[in-house]
């Protein structure tokens, strides 16, 4: 009985368990590129979504209308939902580490990263109480400022040329 009991909290922690989460063990693994490209697409998605409400809303208002509307809605604030988690979870949990501040350079660095998540966090909130692209660029540019100091221009322009 213990054994089944056990069997099934492992199986329940396993199906349960989110598949953007990561672990805090610290286990070592980490794919920072991947989790820059899940902000990426959560933002290709938000935008699609403000496109599509805004589509929607000058449409005539029929049952199939408005479901499609609140659908849209709900889709765009998951994907925002989706970007502070990796934000917090990931960014400023596990990889974003405090420095000495006595190390100028490195304080700096660390400050600036700080910065631009928290930029992307408050633009993924005003995405979610809006339906204006301006805050899908405002999202696009920050994330670009954040690759830039967390990976280091050369990282971006190698990417660039493969």
């Amino acid at each position: 009985m213990k054994k089944l009991l056990v069997a099934l909290a492992m199986v329940f922690s396993v199906f349960s368990t989110k598949t953007y989460a990561h672990c805090e063990i610290p286990c070592g693994i980490y794919h920072d590129e991947l989790r820059i490209e899940q902000i990426e697409e959560a933002i290709l998605t938000i935008e699609k979504s403000i496109r599509a409400i805004q589509e929607l809303s000058n449409a005539e208002k029929t049952p199939l209308v408005m479901n499609q509307l609140v659908r849209w809605i709900e889709n765009k604030d998951k994907h925002a939902e989706k970007i502070q988690h990796i934000i917090w979870q990931y960014f400023f949990t596990q990889r974003v580490k405090p420095v000495d501040p006595k190390d100028h350079k490195k304080y700096e660095k660390y400050l600036k990263k700080l910065e631009l998540l928290n930029k992307l966090n408050f633009y993924a909130m005003k995405a979610k109480q809006s339906v204006d692209l301006k805050v899908v660029d405002n999202l696009r540019e920050t994330l670009e400022k954040f690759e830039e100091v967390y990976f280091g221009k050369s990282h971006l322009e190698e990417d660039h040329h493969h």
